[in-house]
């Protein structure tokens, strides 16, 4: 029997019915039972238009053909198990949650401090009375000299000298 890894798919976006019918050497009813099994499968361009098949849809009818001639499963245990296939994982959902949610507790903790602390700083009861803060790239230098002022030029400045 063909497996999904023996047939080679074109690569191509669109393929139509009876493409994917030769491709996967089934016959046309076959494929049109089994889009009545999966409504997911196939799209139709527009009303009355022939029915055309993605990538994705050639690729699910591989497997559709698998398990149901290989593993001998019946049109509803197929559609079970590509719905398991295709399903989040959810058995360990609430212990992902849990961590998730334990590591984010940390962290907004860990920010929740460090925040207070700053409050602390900045509204001056600190343990270092001389503390002031700087930019990191002032920081990092010795401080810049101080600028002497310019005095300021403009009309209110020559009213105030005319006076």
């Amino acid at each position: 029997m063909a497996d999904s890894a023996q047939i080679e798919i074109p690569k191509r976006a669109l393929f139509k019915a009876s493409e994917v019918c030769d491709l996967l050497h089934v016959q046309p009813y076959v494929l049109r039972s089994w889009e009545a099994e999966f409504p997911g499968l196939g799209i139709s361009k527009a009303e009355g238009s022939p029915r055309v098949y993605r990538r994705a849809d050639v690729e699910r009818v591989v497997r559709i053909k698998h398990l149901l001639l290989v593993e001998g499963l019946t049109l509803a245990g197929a559609r079970r198990r590509l719905d398991e296939e295709e399903a989040p994982i959810g058995a360990d959902e609430a212990a992902i949650e849990e961590l998730i949610g334990r590591n984010a507790r940390e962290r907004l903790t860990a920010v929740k401090h460090g925040l207070r602390s700053l409050l602390d700083l900045l509204a001056g009861n600190g343990s270092g009375s001389d503390f002031r803060l700087t930019s990191p790239s002032r920081a990092s230098r010795a401080p810049a000299p101080a600028k002497r002022s310019k005095p300021a030029r403009g009309k209110a400045t020559r009213a105030r000298r005319k006076r």
